[in-house]
């Protein structure tokens, strides 16, 4: 029953859904229908892989890493082979003394001859994390300050060959004369191989030579600065005796043309 003085609205039937109710249910319906699109998106595109994995992506400098340590392992059988092969041609050959001293003296120059002797070791590390002027006066450092650089390791080698080294090895490498001194960010690639600090570099020959070349090298002297400034490494330890293994990598020349 009702009563004809009741203005009220009417109360909607229970069996009827007001406009409110039907606007939900179709954006629901909507929202379900779009997850279902999605879902079926993710499974196409991953085609029955699982797109998130629990392993970290691969970073380049993993890969390198790697890589560098598959060209340690294919030098290592290197070093086997050449030395198989030159025991052969000696053998083979049946050169006269005289032929093989002249042999032994240009290995020996041409770095592919171990040698040994007193020596100079020279490090370079980063300085430390967080650094701070160590001067007063001195302004606080930028990024690039803190590290170690390529000209930084290139002056120490053209240094030391300058003093008269008779042999130099950088880390765990023999150079010779077609070696590279590259760094790619803070990390030295040599070689095919790749190197993070501390860095440290060994010369055979005069050690007071060695140590000259160094004291009067332009370049060392403004790096010096910067370990007086904000604490960059730098060591250099004489060594009684010190055997440098020979080169062992590939001496063919890939980009380099004779002079005709």
């Amino acid at each position: 029953m009702t009563d004809s003085g009741d203005t009220s609205r009417t109360r909607p039937s229970p069996f009827r859904p007001s406009t409110r109710t039907v606007v939900l249910r179709t954006l629901s319906a909507g929202v379900f229908a779009l997850a279902g699109l999605i879902f079926w998106m993710s499974f196409d595109t991953a085609k029955g892989v699982n797109i998130r994995s629990d392993d970290p992506l691969p970073k380049l400098s993993d890969n390198v890493r790697k890589q560098s340590g598959r060209n340690q392992e294919l030098e290592n059988q290197l070093i086997g082979v050449r030395g198989d092969v030159d025991a052969l041609t000696r053998r083979g050959t049946g050169a006269a003394d005289a032929t093989r001293k002249q042999l032994d003296l240009l290995e020996e120059e041409a770095g592919t001859k171990a040698v040994t002797g007193p020596a100079l070791n020279v490090t370079l590390n980063d300085a430390p994390p967080n650094a701070t002027a160590l001067v007063p006066g001195v302004p606080d450092p930028q990024p690039n300050d803190l590290v170690i650089h390529q000209q930084d390791l290139q002056a120490v080698v053209n240094a030391l060959w300058e003093g008269g080294a008779v042999g130099i090895r950088v880390m765990d490498q023999r150079l010779i004369s077609t070696s590279a001194v590259r760094c790619v960010g803070n990390t030295l690639i040599l070689q095919g191989r790749v190197y993070s600090p501390p860095y440290r570099i060994t010369a055979v020959g005069d050690q007071k030579k060695l140590r000259a070349a160094i004291d009067r090298n332009a370049t060392i002297q403004n790096y010096l600065q910067y370990v007086n400034a904000y604490g960059l490494g730098w060591k250099v330890e004489a060594d009684n005796r010190v055997t440098l293994p020979g080169y062992s990598g590939t001496v063919d020349l890939h980009y380099a043309k004779p002079v005709s």
